[in-house]
């Protein structure tokens, strides 16, 4: 499976590609950053993030995008941005038919380290361990965009198991006969015998 890891952003949308299945070694194909000018339109940056975007999506061919979930955080500005780079990155996958998946910075956490508590140094610790690189990829957000791929690969066929286990129970409630009414006894009068 090779995954896109989008750590969304205005200012820097970390990228990364990364191939393999679960319990096996992983390859990193790509990583980088999608940079716009902090003083530019906001039009300007979400084209420019798109542009961004769709190259990666060119050159990797991806079968699916991870994209790390947008939680509450205290500023807001800084949410509105990520939430615009994130609904940016599932649009061009959904574009060109490719599944979504969107993981929250805990569950990347505790997939890649063992912890959902863990910080970016930690993050970045274990991604080069597991891809086997002689470093950790810079910025932190290129390092988190590959940590939302391999957490992706890891959790994806466990993901699928389960959905594919509640379709087909959905199937099976659906298609079932509706019960009847259970038979009744006949009711004996009084007096009578058969």
């Amino acid at each position: 499976m090779r995954v896109l890891g989008v750590d969304p952003g205005l200012t820097r949308c970390g990228v990364g590609v990364v191939e393999g299945v679960a319990g096996r070694p992983l390859t990193m194909l790509g990583v980088g950053v999608v940079r716009t000018p902090a003083d530019a339109d906001l039009g300007h940056r979400l084209v420019a993030v798109e542009q961004g975007l769709e190259q990666w999506l060119d050159e990797y061919r991806p079968d699916c995008v991870a994209v790390e979930r947008v939680f509450s955080q205290h500023n807001v500005r800084t949410v509105m941005g990520t939430a615009q780079a994130s609904a940016v990155a599932i649009l061009c996958a959904s574009r060109r038919g490719l599944p979504v998946a969107l993981h929250t910075p805990s569950e990347v956490k505790a997939a890649v380290t063992g912890s959902g508590r863990a910080d970016k140094a930690q993050v970045g610790a274990m991604v080069t361990r597991l891809l086997r690189l002689d470093a950790p990829p810079k910025p932190a957000d290129a390092a988190d965009a590959l940590a939302l791929a391999i957490c992706h690969i890891w959790r994806a066929p466990a993901q699928n198991r389960l959905q594919r286990a509640a379709a087909l129970h959905a199937s099976k409630t659906s298609r079932a006969p509706q019960a009847s009414p259970a038979p009744q006894a006949p009711h004996a009068t009084k007096g009578r015998t058969a």
